[in-house]
């Protein structure tokens, strides 16, 4: 069966490609709005990591809906939500039997609740898969840091393919520089360079 992974490059939607490619034909999905380059950055860890790579083409008025969000609400959970949710519908309507995404158990965002699955599920006939659902960070982290070569830094500073990067580009482009500060907190983010 065939299985697309929403995927950025990073730890987490890796890790759920390695783990369910045992039992599927697994392509690694990077969603975009064609605002940057940056979905290169996933096409570079799909080869180093040896899975098929897709491009998913999102639509921009999603992007300008989840920067003004993000504007409104001086963060960017909401924004960065409503991408996943349009990104996940997207990829349920390209052809695979069944989607995944890396999110955790203790993901603030994005998340997606048992009804979003379900209707996912119903509305497109696939499979949603969250193979990391029952997995924390620490537990994550402990097994990547036996499975995978990883990067991690400053959110600014890792090169990545998540819908992050382009919402920052976005809101660059609108309001300057200073608005990331405003709207988006220090954090790290990770950039896998192989299996181990």
């Amino acid at each position: 069966m065939r299985l697309g992974v929403l995927y950025s490059g990073g730890k987490d939607s890796t890790l759920a490609a390695v783990l369910l490619d045992r039992f599927y034909d697994v392509t690694l999905v990077t969603a975009h709005f064609g605002v940057t380059d940056d979905w290169k950055h996933a096409r570079a860890t799909a080869r180093a990591t040896d899975f098929p790579f897709e491009r998913l083409r999102l639509d921009p008025d999603v992007a300008e809906e989840a920067v003004g969000r993000i504007r409104e609400d001086g963060f960017p959970r909401n924004g960065i939500q409503l991408v996943h949710q349009h990104a996940l519908e997207r990829a349920a309507e390209a052809g695979y039997d069944a989607v995944a995404d890396g999110t955790r158990r203790d993901d603030r965002v994005p998340t997606v609740s048992r009804a979003q699955a379900q209707s996912l599920e119903d509305r497109h006939g696939v499979d949603y898969i969250a193979p990391l659902s029952g997995f924390g960070r620490t537990a994550v982290d402990r097994i990547v840091e036996d499975t995978l070569d990883v990067t991690v830094g400053p959110s600014e500073e890792i090169t990545r393919a998540d819908y992050e990067a382009e919402l920052r580009a976005l809101l660059v482009e609108a309001d300057g520089e200073a608005a990331i500060e405003e709207c988006f907190p220090d954090h790290e983010q990770t950039y896998v360079t192989d299996l181990q």
